[in-house]
């Protein structure tokens, strides 16, 4: 059974940065896929990244691009999603999941495992 455990979200001014952490346990993550998923209070979820076990290919929402980067350490099975320019758009509950299947990327209905989620609220 996976197990993901996110961390670090909080309270940011507009303009901030802030760094999340994805830790995940209990699998072989060798070609899975990690996805970070937002949702905004009356949003429907939303991609924002993700980044593959094996081979490290990146994904990213338009919304963030050049603002936030993924990346993975594989030793502690955990992803990072390095969070820049935050603006109060980017105000929610971040959640990362993973699954075997790399494609479809972005669709968070095909993910198997999910964390519990962490706020990100930006202050303007």
């Amino acid at each position: 059974q996976v197990q993901l455990v996110e961390s670090g979200g909080g309270l940011v001014q507009a303009g901030g940065s802030l760094r999340l952490s994805c830790a995940a346990s209990g699998g072989t993550f060798s070609w899975y896929i990690v996805g970070w998923f937002r949702q905004a209070p009356g949003k429907e979820r939303e991609f924002v990244a993700a980044i593959t076990w094996g081979g490290g290919s990146t994904y990213y929402a338009e919304s963030v691009k050049g603002r936030f980067t993924i990346s993975r350490d594989n030793a502690k099975k955990t992803v990072y999603l390095q969070m820049n320019s935050l603006n109060s758009e980017d105000t929610a509950v971040y959640y990362c999941a993973t699954k075997g299947t790399v494609v479809p990327v972005a669709q968070g209905t095909t993910y198997n495992y999910w964390g519990q989620g962490t706020q990100v609220t930006v202050s303007s």
